[in-house]
């Protein structure tokens, strides 16, 4: 009889791939309403749907959702997780999309609309000030982009490393000091001096190309090709672990014992409080609520295209990936072959990034020489599409300011964009190993996006107004959206959120007052000095506005 788990995961699986499904037919092949050859915009609105999904579906879906179900209860992580997506999630994709889309309308002076932050959150109201709280979005992008990107190249190189047979052979602690070596700037892992930064700028590279050629020719190109592969290479890895059998292919486990202890609910975590803020952290991380990149994809579409429909579509797809595909490879294979007690110790010391490049890759290597290397190649090269899809949208909100302030075109935008990011990403990689990495990704990845995630939302439901922010959502919307949304966007949401914000102030304070280091004060006046730098571009641009009179 199958497991409990098992049972779950199904039941979840069935149902999450239903609602993606139906959401996804709705949508599929329908063009741009009123398309326009003038305005930028998007080629399709399936086009706009994978760019959106592309920027939600990231390294997390992959290597934090199975690792963060582990730690908060397993199965029963499941309840406060989609309670947060409905109370948290969904919400946010309403209030974004709809916000950018209302944004990105012509108005006097404006032909083209908004299509930047600080401008967008300035059309919800004739507050002036308004458009500074908008520093924090462009913020968030350049300082997370530093480090994403190092991520990203860290699976360009892996890439790499599977083709050429490097982890052939090589003992599971081998595997592992290999990406040890592969992070430390005085050890070099192919006789290529400071290999990472080599990979790191070449996968900049790859995303200011993609980046200079705009929506269609590159954002909207990338994600068509980019997340059916994704899926396809996710699929085939999942029935590679979830068909592991004890004496297979040299696994001790069934790989489906590795999927009913994920699964497996321990019901006493659901009354935890550190439960809840980890599903709802979950959520704004795999969602990419609160980072600005939504309304700024949302701002090229046309006024009367559907944003409801867009938001549940693009959100739902997020789901499938992370919840039935994402946790049907890591934990399965990594059980198969290690056993449930051993994949604990790596979940516990070094999270999912150890599993993901200190494990996997040895773990392939048991299927054989060249089974090994395609199935490397399929691991890395889908978390290479995962991550250059949210790279890109993170390069939209500062090129489209950029454009719309100083009428710079995207390959400028593109090339300022990536040298921000070369300047950010630098300090992150020479001192990874003093915590300047972690510093720049809980400040800027987690602190930041609640905060900026806070501010959107009263700014849309209590400045803008919820009578008129539910015209935007509810405008042209092909679905009945649901009227307790109202409510909870007003309401509910808010709160949730400030919770979240109020428990982690006395964190945030402790690490100014008494940093870990002086690494950490280095990153953190590092960070405060891009936010001003900021701030004074915002500034320039208001004044430009001014004398244009455009308001």
């Amino acid at each position: 009889m199958p497991n409990v788990g098992v049972i779950i995961y199904a039941i979840v699986a069935i149902t999450v791939t239903a609602i993606a499904g139906y959401f996804f037919l709705k949508i599929f092949n329908k063009p741009v309403v009123n398309a326009e050859s003038t305005r930028p915009g998007w080629g399709s609105k399936m086009g706009l749907v994978l760019a959106m999904a592309g920027n939600a579906v990231g390294l997390g879906n992959f290597l934090r959702f199975p690792v963060q179900a582990i730690n908060n209860g397993g199965g029963a992580f499941i309840v406060p997780y989609l309670v947060c997506f409905v109370l948290i999630g969904i919400p946010l994709l309403f209030v974004e999309w709809s916000m950018g889309r209302f944004a990105g309308t012509p108005y006097a002076g404006r032909p083209e609309g908004d299509h930047n932050i600080p401008f967008i959150l300035q059309r919800m109201s004739t507050q002036r000030w308004i458009k500074y709280a908008g520093a924090i979005g462009l913020f968030i992008n350049i300082a997370v982009a530093g480090y994403y990107c190092y991520i990203e190249s860290w699976t360009l190189a892996y890439v790499y490393h599977s083709v050429v047979g490097t982890f052939g052979g090589l003992s599971q602690d081998q595997v592992g000091q290999f990406f040890d070596n592969y992070t430390n700037l005085d050890t070099s892992t192919t006789g290529i001096p400071y290999e990472s930064i080599i990979f790191f700028i070449f996968c900049l590279g790859i995303n200011v190309y993609f980046l200079s050629k705009g929506l269609k020719g590159g954002i909207e190109k990338v994600a068509k090709i980019g997340m059916p592969l994704l899926i396809l290479f996710g699929i085939i890895l999942a029935i590679e672990s979830l068909s592991l059998t004890p004496g297979s292919k040299g696994a001790i486990n069934s790989g489906l014992e590795g999927l009913a202890f994920l699964w497996t609910p321990d019901l006493s975590s659901i009354w935890t409080p550190s439960v809840w803020i980890a599903a709802a952290g979950q959520i704004f991380f795999t969602l990419a609520v609160g980072m600005a990149t939504i309304q700024c994809y949302a701002s090229y579409m046309k006024p009367n295209e559907d944003a409801a429909l867009g938001a549940m579509t693009a959100g739902w797809m997020n789901e499938f990936v992370e919840i039935v595909v994402g946790s049907a490879i890591i934990i399965p294979l990594t059980v198969g072959y290690l056993g449930i007690d051993r994949m604990q110790d790596i979940v516990k010391s070094m999270g999912g990034y150890g599993l993901g490049f200190k494990t996997l890759p040895y773990l392939f290597q048991q299927w054989g020489t060249w089974i090994g290397s395609i199935s490397g190649v399929l691991w890395f090269g889908l978390l290479f599409i995962a991550g250059i899809t949210s790279s890109l949208a993170m390069g939209t909100p500062v090129i489209g300011f950029l454009k719309d302030e100083f009428a710079l075109p995207f390959k400028y935008g593109a090339m300022i964009f990536g040298f921000l990011v070369l300047l950010m990403g630098l300090p992150a990689i020479i001192y990874y190993n003093e915590g300047v990495f972690t510093e720049i990704d809980d400040w800027a990845g987690t602190y930041a996006l609640v905060i900026f995630g806070f501010i959107e939302l009263v700014i849309f439901a209590w400045i803008f107004g919820m009578t008129k922010g539910w015209e935007e959502i509810t405008r042209g919307a092909e679905i009945k959206v649901p009227g307790f949304f109202k409510f909870i966007i007003k309401f509910v949401t808010p709160v949730f959120l400030g919770i979240i914000l109020v428990s982690n102030i006395p964190n945030m304070v402790k690490r100014v007052w008494y940093p870990s280091s002086g690494y950490a004060t280095f990153a953190q006046v590092y960070l405060l000095s891009l936010l001003l730098f900021i701030l004074a571009g915002i500034f320039i641009a208001s004044r430009q506005r001014k004398k244009a009179n455009i308001q």
